[in-house]
């Protein structure tokens, strides 16, 4: 059994395994039967709103919460009845907690007190922790004195400093701006990659949850909805409710008329005429379904495509964000539907693709259409 559980650890499968998780809160339930399977090194994302159980989750894993149901593993071993600083886990929270009489190095070394370590290992490892972050010109500074996401990476390197084999991340970079932010994710997930720490990160926003994770959970309303790669999250989403979430989508009601060679025939009022979708096994005629695309999948011009799905529309409203504009545009049957288009080179206002009330001919692939059930 303990080779097995090395071989596995080594192999990453199954280093944390969540089993039926269930936690509530009086008439609340939090959790409701939640399993997932974490692999050794894994970057993994519980990604959701406010509410979702997510936190909840993570807080069970560190042990500050007790299941009220279910089992949850980490490297072969039983969590149930192991308190908090017995388990291989550590914490980094939101407000990063440093201590703001101590110094960077300080505070980095903290936890490294009651370590079986002499003078010099805990040395050597704090040097190690700011070399890791890139603070050790700052050693000797306070937090007060340092930026924000100076100050995440002491929190940072503070948790890893313990060397453990779990890094419970909850809202990590929620306190920074974002162009800090944007550039934090990126030294995150270098530090992870150099330490092969399990991370878990817990968070709300989409765009960090793609950014950072190699999987992501899904949840809502203490279900997992979907678990998945960044792309099959975003690309496949596997029901309206992470449709919605993750990103900015145009759904549509239709049933399927027939199906041939893959491709899907959808009769759909909204849009006033036949719709083409790539159909996965499972769909067949008669069926009700969502059809959706994403609008950067969506192309305008001013001359009438010939392939794909066509339809006509005129621009109702027009979103300049720099990098991409936005369009929403009405069709003949009074849907709205919405278009980004990226700006790949400087322009000005006469030179876009079309102006408000501009009539303009709408086309995507049929394989860029997501069938979802109803």
């Amino acid at each position: 059994m303990m080779e097995e559980r090395a071989r596995q650890a080594e192999d990453g499968a199954g280093f944390i395994r969540i089993e039926n998780v269930s936690k509530s809160f009086g008439s609340f339930k939090a959790v409701d039967e939640v399993s997932l399977s974490i692999s050794k090194g894994e970057l993994f994302a519980l990604l959701g709103g406010s509410g979702c159980g997510k936190t909840t989750l993570l807080r069970m894993l560190a042990g500050f919460e007790t299941p009220d149901a279910g089992r949850i593993f980490i490297d072969g071993q039983d969590m149930a009845g192991v308190a908090p600083y017995d388990r291989p886990v550590n914490m980094m929270f939101q407000s990063y907690a440093l201590f703001p009489h101590m110094t960077v190095e300080g505070n980095i070394g903290y936890g490294l007190k009651y370590e079986a370590m002499s003078d010099a290992e805990r040395k050597d490892r704090v040097r190690e922790m700011l070399e890791l972050v890139q603070l050790t010109p700052l050693a000797g500074r306070k937090p007060h004195q340092i930026s924000g996401g100076q100050r995440q990476r002491v929190a940072l390197a503070r948790a890893l400093a313990r060397q453990p084999k779990l890094l419970l991340l909850d809202e990590p970079l929620g306190a920074l701006d974002k162009k800090l932010r944007e550039h934090t994710q990126f030294e995150l997930m270098n530090i992870q990659y150099k330490t092969g720490v399990t991370f878990v990160v817990v968070t709300h926003d989409q765009e960090e949850a793609m950014t950072l994770a190699n999987r992501i959970a899904v949840m809502d309303k203490g279900v997992v909805r979907q678990i998945g790669s960044p792309t099959e999250i975003y690309e496949n989403p596997k029901s309206r409710f992470v449709a919605d979430f993750i990103g900015s989508i145009n759904r549509f009601a239709a049933a399927i008329v027939y199906v041939k060679d893959g491709i899907a025939v959808l009769d759909c009022a909204e849009l006033g005429q036949p719709l083409q979708a790539r159909a996965e096994d499972g769909f067949e005629p008669g069926m009700r379904v969502t059809a959706a695309v994403r609008p950067e999948k969506i192309t305008i011009s001013r001359e009438r495509p010939e392939a794909g799905n066509v339809l006509s529309a005129v621009v109702h409203d027009l979103g300049y964000f720099g990098k991409d504009s936005l369009y929403r545009l009405q069709l003949p049957t009074g849907k709205m539907i919405s278009a980004s288009v990226v700006n790949t080179r400087r322009a000005g206002e006469n030179e876009r693709i079309a102006q408000w009330d501009d009539a303009v001919f709408l086309a995507f692939d049929p394989a860029s259409v997501i069938l979802l059930r109803d």
